[in-house]
């Protein structure tokens, strides 16, 4: 194979660590294709926030944004320096065509926000490396393999990007040590993009929404354009939305509907016996997430219902799905119900599915063949 034209795939988001962030310190959870965390407190949560911190960067959302309360993800009596500096640490490997490899990421959080330190390695390499040399310029010391006759390069890259994605506008990808580098930050850069937070809103959702592209958002208050969008463009895939509506709501659902309002706006139905047709703004909170999470389980990368790494050939991708407090409102049924869907789609290498749950959602998560829960507990 001609190397200067070498495929370049996709990855998965193999694990998450945090050595210094929030409650944790020195963890690394393994992530599987259907991995829940449990326990007391807000560690459940953090080990979501710093995956998902790691994915918007990678994604170009700004890192203000991402980090509207940095001080928050200072470790508990973590002091500062002699510059009066404070900040945290977090990291993730993936799997993919170019390996294991792994970035870790050191955060500035005070006195300004920024990122002051990125290390890539894989192949037994350290890939790239970065060091914040003088904090008054905005810019960072980035050093990266090249293998060469010159064995690293050194250049100054900003400070309020990930390097990381960065390194394709940057590599040419000639010599060796280049297209090494180009594949390992790809692969990194495709598995943090290829990242769909859901955290269905009952209250959000049970208003008529404007038409829109059918891309599902985080808060899934546009489901009914996702169910429009579904019904008109593939028959399969909305009857099995159909069945999941089934299965998470009280009494049988026959269908999923949609109305378009006199003002334009749409408003999803559910369809029972006898054509009888109920707005799913008289569902209960459990039978509106319930079939809000389900689309995002049975759709994968590279269709409609989410915005997944457009340019990376679906077959090469793998979805992560971060779910905080998956088990919210939901019964056992249905809980059972999600686990199961999230195992089978997950079976075929193109979903993760990572979740918080509560202690009784952790009991019958356990239950469940193919579901890995990660226990926090002191």
């Amino acid at each position: 194979m001609d190397r200067g034209n070498a495929v370049r795939g996709g990855g998965a988001a193999a694990g998450v660590a945090q050595s210094a962030f929030a409650s944790h310190r020195g963890a690394d959870f393994p992530i599987g294709p259907v991995t829940l965390f449990a326990g007391p407190g807000g560690g459940r949560s953090s080990a979501l926030r710093a995956y998902e911190a790691l994915a918007r960067p990678g994604s170009g959302d700004p890192f203000d944004e991402v980090f509207p309360d940095p001080a928050g993800c200072v470790p508990e009596g973590a002091a500062a320096d002699a510059q009066g500096r404070r900040g945290f640490r977090i990291g993730c490997t993936t799997d993919g065509p170019a390996g294991p490899v792994r970035l870790d990421v050191a955060v500035q959080a005070e006195p300004t926000l920024g990122i002051v330190g990125e290390r890539l390695t894989g192949g037994g390499e350290t890939l790239l490396t970065t060091a914040l040399r003088d904090p008054g310029r905005s810019t960072v010391q980035a050093a990266r393999h090249t293998a060469g006759t010159v064995p690293v390069t050194r250049a100054p890259l900003p400070d309020d990007r990930l390097k990381t994605a960065l390194l394709p506008l940057r590599v040419a990808g000639r010599t060796e040590g280049q297209l090494q580098v180009l594949a390992a930050a790809e692969q990194m850069g495709v598995a943090l993009r290829s990242v769909f937070a859901c955290e269905p809103q009952p209250p959000r959702m049970r208003g008529p929404v404007p038409a829109g592209d059918g891309r599902l958002r985080r808060g899934c208050d546009d489901l009914a354009a996702v169910l429009e969008c579904t019904h008109t463009q593939c028959a399969q895939r909305h009857a099995r939305l159909v069945a999941a509506a089934h299965a998470g709501c009280a009494g049988p659902v026959t269908a999923l509907g949609v109305e378009r309002l006199a003002d334009g706006l749409l408003r999803a139905t559910t369809g029972r016996d006898g054509g009888h047709a109920t707005p799913v703004g008289r569902l209960g909170d459990g039978e509106l997430r319930y079939p809000a999470l389900t689309p995002v389980l049975l759709t994968g990368p590279g269709v409609p219902a989410v915005d997944a790494a457009g340019e990376v050939p679906s077959a090469m991708q793998t979805l992560t799905v971060p779910a905080d407090g998956l088990d919210r409102d939901l019964d056992g049924r249905q809980l059972r119900g999600l686990l199961d869907l999230g195992v089978s789609i997950g079976a075929a290498g193109h979903l993760r599915l990572v979740g918080t749950v509560t202690e009784p959602g952790a009991v019958r998560a356990r239950e469940t063949a193919g579901v890995t829960v990660v226990d926090l507990n002191p």
